[in-house]
């Protein structure tokens, strides 16, 4: 009994070493959607930063599928030690009503919810329609023609067309894709006519001329695109809805070390300082939240039951946010 009450104690010692030595090696950044998107630009622009702080580098890796639940339960299924990080959007808030998993966001740990974007709709330059009242009157001419990108059910694609099928009932043909990145270059080369996207990932693409913008989803216009308009001007009932955007943000297993989030907050709070990121941020329309601890959590617990309502309201959740004691906001 001895023998193994000393051995326990010492792999305990030796444990404490291993996170006080934190980091010590790699760490793996796991980014739920593909190369290109909103989310690859926030984690790929953030990292280097970070990886200064820590003295470390961090791997980044795009593991893509199931609205981002591929990524979220690979790194639910790793040890709690730090070492992978989950590199994630808004959409584990909808898992659980949606069926797609069984976490979200409140069964793991915010390192930084680090910036949030507004969506918008973009179009192919050939599109026969320039506003969003223009693509209504278009879709409603012509049931059916119209393909429209998506990322899956829970994605922000889904959430605007059902916040704009909630006002308006539009026969379209939906197109999938494993993230907005792979979605947009779709729709640059003519295999989808429409996108719902975000403002930070689309607005190179119509600054240079390789889209247009149809409409900002979003009650007031925005200086980075201020010609742009809002769709409450052809849907006003959707104000109810809005503001409304994805997130970005870093996350850790449930049970990772005080001591190891500590430093992985300490590292990503000061590269979202960094003067670049927020350069880079505020050229492309996302807003620097850069929360963490309770008013993070205050943040995602909040946007869990906007999203989870508004999904089971539009008529695709699989189950009630009641069985989960989400409130209804």
């Amino acid at each position: 009994m001895k023998k193994i009450i000393l051995s326990t104690l010492a792999g305990l010692a030796l444990s404490s070493t291993a996170m006080a030595d934190f980091p010590n090696k790699d760490i793996q950044g796991i980014i739920q959607w593909g190369a290109g998107g909103s989310t690859d630009t926030v984690m790929r622009s953030v990292s280097p930063h970070a990886e200064e702080v820590l003295g470390t580098d961090i791997i980044l890796t795009n593991r893509t599928g199931g609205v981002g639940a591929i990524a979220t339960k690979y790194v639910n299924a790793k040890k709690a030690d730090g070492y992978t990080l989950l590199m994630g959007a808004e959409n584990p808030q909808m898992y659980k009503v949606l069926g797609l998993a069984d976490i979200d966001y409140s069964d793991m740990i915010p390192v930084n919810v680090l910036a949030r974007g507004i969506p918008m709709l973009v179009a192919q330059n050939d599109a026969p329609f320039n506003t969003m009242q223009e693509m209504i009157d278009y879709i409603k001419a012509n049931p059916g023609s119209v393909k429209v990108g998506s990322t899956g059910q829970g994605g922000l694609a889904s959430i605007v067309m059902a916040m704009i099928e909630s006002e308006v009932k539009l026969d379209v043909t939906t197109i999938p894709y494993n993230g907005d990145g792979p979605a947009l270059t779709a729709l640059q080369g003519g295999a989808i006519d429409v996108m719902p996207a975000v403002l930070g990932a689309a607005v190179q693409h119509i600054k240079a001329g390789r889209m247009k913008a149809i409409a900002l989803v979003d009650n007031q216009p925005s200086p980075v695109l201020p010609e742009v308009g809002i769709i409450t001007e052809a849907l006003p009932g959707l104000d109810k809805y809005l503001p409304y955007g994805p997130f970005f943000g870093v996350f850790v297993k449930q049970g990772t070390p005080d001591d190891v989030v500590a430093k992985l907050t300490d590292a990503f709070t000061k590269g979202a300082q960094a003067e670049d990121f927020q350069t880079l941020m505020n050229n492309r329309g996302y807003g620097i939240m850069n929360l963490s601890g309770q008013p993070a959590v205050d943040f995602l617990e909040n946007y869990r039951s906007v999203s989870s309502w508004l999904v089971h309201d539009a008529g695709f959740s699989k189950r009630s946010p009641e069985e989960f004691g989400i409130p209804r906001p």
